[in-house]
């Protein structure tokens, strides 16, 4: 099985993506389409050259290799995915050989947390509007909605939340989901050491969150723009 975890930037991907690899049945990949995004786009974001250099850049390759069998020889194969990642051009059709799940987080989270790592974010950074359009697409091929999880719901309770998604998905869930070493993981990418500190100093999924963050007028008009898409997938998400 390939599943398309399809996710914007600080959004619990990371900390997902290392929930599946503890499974010990799972190939991960982290951002496969990170280093073709970049080169395509000629985006300056922390760490561009050396990710274009040491990641493969053809988005066909890259392409190719989400639709294969998983490395390894596992039987599940996750692919951690960033929404703005696939931009007009690039193929989508591996899509189809692949369980997508759209993983959500209130915007007004993840442009406090973005915001913090990489100053003025836009709308296009984020990955809503993407997410949006990939889920319709997604849902399009499907004749349903395809499976959306919250992180609120993951941090509130994460065994509830990843037992629901893993029978949605029809595989065991496991307690091993819940758990994982600090320090990373070696599928992580190279830009790992300048965004994923936090997830590096975890061992499981963090206390669920508290209120909204205040934001000054600038990010709050972003977080506006970002609402409506975010509220109508947080409509089909998961309940545990």
């Amino acid at each position: 099985m390939r599943i398309a975890m399809w996710s914007g930037p600080r959004n619990l991907s990371t900390a997902m993506m290392y929930a599946f690899a503890a499974r010990g049945d799972c190939a991960v990949w982290d951002e496969p389409f990170y280093a073709a995004y970049l080169q395509a786009t000629g985006l300056n974001h922390p760490m561009r050259d050396e990710i274009v250099a040491g990641h493969e850049a053809d988005p066909a390759i890259v392409a190719a290799r989400c639709a294969a069998e998983a490395p390894g020889g596992k039987p599940v194969f996750y692919q951690k995915h960033m929404t703005l990642h696939m931009i007009p051009g690039f193929d989508r059709g591996f899509m189809r050989a692949c369980e997508n799940v759209f993983l959500i987080r209130h915007p007004a989270r993840v442009v406090a947390s973005y915001a913090k790592k990489r100053e003025g974010p836009t709308l296009a950074d984020i990955g809503f509007v993407q997410q949006a359009e990939l889920f319709d697409q997604v849902a399009d091929w499907l004749g349903h909605a395809p499976v959306v999880i919250d992180s609120a719901d993951i941090r509130a309770n994460p065994g509830a939340a990843l037992s629901a998604l893993c029978s949605a998905l029809k595989i065991p869930f496991t307690q091993n989901m819940l758990h994982w070493p600090a320090g990373g993981h070696p599928a992580d990418g190279l830009w790992a050491p300048h965004w994923y500190g936090a997830v590096h100093r975890s061992t499981g999924f963090e206390d669920p969150e508290g209120p909204l963050p205040a934001l000054p007028p600038a990010y709050a008009d972003l977080v506006a723009q970002a609402l409506p898409h975010y509220d109508r997938l947080a409509a089909c998400r998961l309940r545990g």
